[in-house]
C-alpha cells in the first residue's frame, strides 16, 4: 500500500500548479457520490408514503416533492461528477505532458551511447505509453476513488438506518465480494501485471525481429518455429495469461455471485420479517434495499478497477524510472577549447553499464594531428568503444580522453561535436530528402555546398538515377538505397561537416566492390589533412596507416606501423596471414584424386 501511495505521489509531483485541480476534482466527486445516495432515500420515503395511505391516496401529497427531490439531486450529482471529471482530465493531460517533457529533457542530457543500446521504439513506449497510463488514473480512477472512499461510509450508515437486519445482509455480500476480489488479486497473482507487461514487451520485441527476418524465412521455407525466441515468447505470454485466468476462476465466480446475490438474500429475509412484524414497513424497507444493493455492487466494482489502475501507475512509474535513473552526462563549469586536433588516451578504463568486465582496461595511446591511426583486433576487443569515448558517447570510469590537450569532459558539448565527424558501419538516414539528410551535419549549409559534398562523396550516380535528385525523399514510394549507397550519403554528410577529426567505424563493411571503390575515393577527400581514427576488419584498408593499434580484450597488445608489426611475428601477423588466406579463398568443385 505504501508503494502504491508513493507511485501516486510521484505522479502528482509532475502536476505542478494543476495539483490543486486534481484535489478539487476529487472533492467534487466525493460530493457527487454523497448526493447520488439521496434519490434512494427519496424512493424509500415515497414508497412509505404510498403504503401508509393504501388503499386510498389521500396521504400521498408529498410524492411530487420526493420525486422532484430525487430528480434534482440526481441531476446535481451528475453535474458535480461532470465538473469533477473536467477538472481531473485537465490536470491529467497537463501531468502527462509534464512527465513527457521531464523524461525527454532527461534523455537529451544522457550520453549518446545510451541510444545505441536502446531502440527508439522502446524509448517511445517507455516515455509516451507510460505517461499515457497515468492519464486514466488521474482523469477517471482517482476521482472515482474519492467517491468510493466516501460512499461506503455513507452507505453503511444508510444500510443500518431503516432495517439493520436487511442492512447486515447487504453488508455481508459486500464483505464477501471484497474478500473474493482480494483472493483474485493477492497472493501469487499480486505481481501479475508486472509479469504481463514484461511478456508483452518481450513478445513485441521478438515480433519486430521476426518481421525483419521474413526474407530469410521465405528464402529457406521455414515457419515461425524456426524463430525459437519469438515462438517461445508467444507461448510464455499465452501460458501466463491462461494461468492467470484459470487462477481467477474461483475468485471471479464468487465475486460476481456475492456482488449480485444481495437480492436473493433479501427476499427470504423480507418474508421472515413480515411474518412477525409490520408488513408495510418490511415491504418499504425491502424496496429500498433491493434498489440500494446494486449501487453497493457498483461501488465494489469501482474499487476493483481502481486497484487495477494503481497497478498500472506502479508499472508506469517503474518504467519511467528506467530512464530517469540513467546518469546524465556531466557538464564542466570550465569550458576549454582545443589548440589542435591531437587525440590522447591516458590510462583509460571503461565498463559498460551492467557488464562484469571492462571494455577498455588501462588503455593509453595518442594520435597526432593529421595522422591516420587504425584500430584492429578481434570482435569485442574494444575498438568501437575506444572511438565512442572521443565524442563522449560514454564517459570513462578512470583516465582521460583529450582533444588538443583538453579533457573532453571540459569541453562545451557543441564544441566537442564540431570537432568530430563519425561514419558508422550501420548508417542511418532520416525519412527526409537527401538534401536534408546531408545538411543534417551543417543545417546552415547552402544547396551548392551540399551538392559539392555529394560530388566529393561520389554520389553523382545516386542523384542521377533518383526521380527528384537531391530533393528525393528516402523511404517513400519504394525509394530505398543500398548499403553502399547509404554509406556514400553518410560520407557526404561528414565531408560537409568538415570536422578536424574523422572517426571511421568499419565504413565499408556492407559495400559491394563497386561501392567500396567509390567509398575509398570519397575517403581521400574526407580524410585529407584530418586526424583520422579508423576501425577496420579488412586489414588491406589499414596497411598504409601511420600507426596501427591492436586491441584484444580491452587492452593494447601491439602498436606500430604495418611493416613493423609484421616483423614482430605476433598477433597482428597472425591476423594478416588469416586475412590473406580468406582473400584467396574461392568457391569451386573438389577435384577427384
Amino acid at each position: 500500500m505504501q508503494k502504491k501511495q508513493s507511485s501516486l505521489a510521484r505522479i502528482l509531483s509532475y502536476a505542478g500548479g494543476h495539483k490543486n485541480l486534481t484535489l478539487l476534482g476529487c472533492i467534487l466527486s466525493a460530493l457527487s457520490a454523497i448526493l447520488g445516495l439521496i434519490p434512494y432515500v427519496c424512493v424509500w420515503l415515497a414508497a412509505r408514503n404510498v403504503l401508509e395511505s393504501w388503499p386510498g391516496l389521500e396521504g400521498t401529497s408529498g410524492l411530487a416533492r420526493w420525486g422532484w427531490t430525487a430528480v434534482w439531486t440526481a441531476i446535481g450529482s451528475i453535474a458535480l461528477y461532470f465538473a469533477a471529471l473536467m477538472s481531473t482530465h485537465i490536470a491529467a493531460f497537463r501531468t502527462a505532458r509534464n512527465i513527457r517533457r521531464t523524461a525527454m529533457a532527461h534523455v537529451l542530457n544522457l550520453p549518446l551511447g545510451f541510444f545505441t543500446g536502446n531502440q527508439s521504439g522502446r524509448l517511445r513506449k517507455l516515455i509516451d505509453d507510460n505517461a499515457g497510463l497515468t492519464e486514466d488514473l488521474l482523469a477517471h480512477k482517482l476521482p472515482d476513488l474519492a467517491g468510493t472512499i466516501v460512499t461506503p461510509i455513507a452507505a453503511i450508515v444508510m444500510l443500518f438506518l431503516f432495517d439493520w437486519k436487511m442492512g447486515l445482509l447487504c453488508l455481508l455480500t459486500m464483505v464477501l465480494a471484497l474478500l473474493s476480489m482480494c483472493l483474485m488479486m493477492g497472493g501469487k497473482n499480486a505481481g501479475f501485471f508486472h509479469r504481463y507487461q514484461k511478456e508483452i514487451e518481450r513478445m513485441s520485441g521478438e515480433a519486430v525481429e521476426y518481421v525483419r527476418g521474413i526474407p530469410v524465412v521465405k528464402m529457406f521455407q521455414q515457419t515461425v518455429y524456426s524463430f525459437k525466441a519469438f515462438y517461445a515468447a508467444i507461448r510464455d505470454y499465452s501460458d501466463l495469461a491462461s494461468q492467470y485466468a484459470m487462477s481467477c476462476r474461483v475468485g471471479q465466480t464468487c465475486f460476481l455471485t456475492f456482488i449480485n446475490g444481495a437480492f436473493a438474500l433479501l427476499i427470504p429475509a423480507a418474508l421472515l420479517l413480515s411474518s412477525s412484524g409490520d408488513i408495510r414497513t418490511v415491504l418499504v424497507n425491502f424496496i429500498f434495499y433491493a434498489l440500494f444493493a446494486p449501487a453497493c455492487g457498483q461501488m465494489i466494482n469501482r474499487i476493483m478497477y481502481m486497484s487495477e489502475a494503481v497497478m498500472e501507475a506502479d508499472e508506469a512509474v517503474g518504467r519511467l524510472d528506467e530512464i530517469l535513473g540513467q546518469k546524465p552526462m556531466e557538464e564542466s563549469n570550465v569550458q576549454k577549447r582545443p589548440v589542435n586536433a591531437n587525440i590522447s588516451f591516458d590510462h583509460v578504463t571503461f565498463t559498460y553499464p551492467g557488464a562484469d568486465r571492462p571494455a577498455l582496461d588501462n588503455v593509453s595511446f595518442s594520435v597526432r594531428s593529421g595522422q591516420v591511426t587504425a584500430l584492429v583486433g578481434p570482435s569485442g576487443g574494444g575498438k568501437t568503444t575506444a572511438a565512442s569515448l572521443i565524442p563522449r558517447f560514454w564517459d570513462t570510469d578512470s583516465g582521460t580522453v583529450a582533444i588538443g590537450g583538453v579533457n573532453v569532459r571540459e569541453m562545451n558539448t557543441e564544441d566537442l561535436m564540431s570537432q568530430v565527424a563519425f561514419v558508422f558501419q550501420d548508417t542511418r538516414l532520416f525519412k527526409e530528402s537527401l538534401l536534408e539528410n546531408i545538411r543534417a551535419a551543417r543545417p546552415e549549409a547552402t544547396r551548392d555546398e551540399v551538392l559539392s559534398a555529394a560530388h566529393a562523396a561520389q554520389c553523382d550516380d545516386i542523384l542521377q538515377k533518383l526521380p527528384q535528385g537531391l530533393d528525393t525523399v528516402v523511404g517513400t514510394k519504394g525509394i530505398y538505397l543500398s548499403g553502399g549507397e547509404q554509406q556514400r550519403i553518410a560520407l557526404a554528410r561528414a565531408i560537409l561537416k568538415n570536422a578536424p577529426i574523422v572517426v571511421l567505424d568499419e565504413a565499408t563493411a556492407f559495400a559491394d566492390p563497386e561501392n567500396e571503390h567509390q567509398i575509398q575515393k570519397a575517403f581521400e577527400v574526407l580524410t585529407k589533412n584530418k586526424t583520422v581514427l579508423m576501425i577496420a576488419h579488412r586489414l588491406s584498408t589499414v596497411q598504409n596507416a601511420d600507426s596501427i593499434i591492436v586491441l584484444s580484450e580491452g587492452k593494447i597488445v601491439e602498436q606500430d606501423s604495418h611493416e613493423s608489426l609484421l616483423a614482430l611475428r605476433g598477433v597482428y601477423t597472425a591476423m594478416w596471414e588469416d586475412y590473406q588466406r580468406s582473400a584467396r579463398w574461392k568457391v569451386g568443385k573438389e577435384e577427384a584424386v
